[in-house]
């Protein structure tokens, strides 16, 4: 008796989970299933009921809020499950209809017809690192939001600070020497200055742990191996990795730029070839970390003390590919001002070759064996 497969198009939501199943055959019946509560002991009786000996089940949900819990449940039971990114599905541009029902059919259509690409899923220390990642970028947009209220308050109340603008030593004397007509303006004042203090000590606790769990971490290696590019430190070492995880995975860096989104997009048709801004498809966050490094390299290319200290423990051939990237990535957005072009372009441009020199580095150094 030949085996046969069943596709199962899951939509996970928070409360419930709609299930529905594709037969193997091109032509067979899509059938919705049914609704189930999102937890995992109603999803191994759905397994139980659709197993057969000559079938094979291949589980399909779009990557969402729910995570990751149900593809680990699943494959750690030996089941085929594939987790594909929302934004990548095909869809039908008449089609406005939209159901809970109708996208898990949908999955399980599309599943069976070879239509859907699988994201990358991180292990468990991965996403770990990755929340911690996150955790703290998060409590840094916490930081910055406080001290935009403080000076918003400052500048209501007629405050300016003489010097240079920015949290220095200075500027932070200066506002304990501010003084106001009434109490209740001190008091908002010092309950603003207390905010960032606070938001300030999470984000030294976070670095900390970051720096402490990172030496533990499988990836370390490459972390260490990625400080070798100029403007690349050890908080975006860190999260370029937790954010990308295996690297090896593109097969060409071209794959990668694509992955982030640096590439421009493009509306071609006969002769005519439109090219646009760059796509912003991808993490966001890898985009970010990468267009803030890629301003590094306005300078002359040079190692300094604290870069060369990185790289001292670092195989030749990643000093090598730095030392290219440099010596590439300088000479480019030098040339590129003296074109005109407006520098937060470049510093764009320059984030997507930069790219292609964190893949060439990552595929360079092996990870701790666990």
């Amino acid at each position: 008796m030949r085996n046969r497969s069943m596709f199962v198009g899951l939509d996970v939501h928070k409360e419930t989970i709609d299930v529905s199943v594709a037969d193997g055959e091109r032509q067979g019946e899509v059938r919705h299933y049914g609704v189930i509560a999102s937890d995992l002991e109603p999803l191994d009786k759905v397994v139980r009921a659709l197993r057969a000996p000559n079938r094979t089940l291949h589980f399909v949900y779009e990557a969402g809020p729910c995570g990751f819990g149900i593809y680990r449940h699943l494959t750690g039971r030996g089941e085929d499950c594939v987790v594909v990114s929302p934004s990548m599905i095909p869809k039908r541009s008449g089609d406005r209809v939209k159901t809970d029902r109708r996208d898990s059919q949908m999955l399980a259509r599309l599943h069976r017809a070879g239509e859907l690409r699988a994201i990358y899923v991180p292990d468990d220390t991965d996403e770990a690192m990755r929340d911690l990642v996150r955790a703290r970028e998060d409590a840094v947009v916490v930081a910055t939001q406080a001290k935009y209220r403080l000076k918003a308050f400052l500048l209501r109340q007629g405050r300016r600070y003489p010097g240079r603008e920015g949290w220095t030593l200075p500027y932070r004397r200066w506002l304990t020497d501010v003084r106001f007509p009434s109490a209740p303006q001190h008091i908002a004042l010092q309950e603003y200055r207390d905010a960032i203090a606070e938001t300030e000590q999470r984000i030294d606790r976070l670095t900390e742990q970051l720096r402490q769990l990172a030496l533990t971490w499988r990836w370390a290696p490459v972390v260490a191996a990625l400080q070798a590019l100029r403007g690349v430190s050890f908080l975006t070492a860190v999260a370029l990795v937790a954010e990308l995880g295996d690297l090896t995975r593109f097969g060409h860096p071209r794959e990668l730029m694509a992955y982030l989104g640096l590439v421009p997009s493009e509306h071609s048709s006969g002769p005519s070839v439109r090219r646009g801004a760059i796509t912003k498809a991808g993490n966001p966050h890898v985009r970010r970390l990468l267009a803030e490094s890629a301003w590094a390299y306005q300078g002359v290319p040079r190692i300094g003390r604290r870069h060369a200290y990185r790289q001292e423990a670092l195989p030749k051939i990643v000093c090598d590919i730095a030392w290219k990237a440099q010596l590439r990535l300088t000479t480019r957005f030098r040339r590129l001002v003296a074109r005109g072009k407006a520098k937060p372009k470049v510093a764009t441009a320059i984030a997507r070759e930069l790219s292609g020199f964190v893949w060439a580095i990552a595929r360079e150094v092996s990870p701790t064996p666990q």
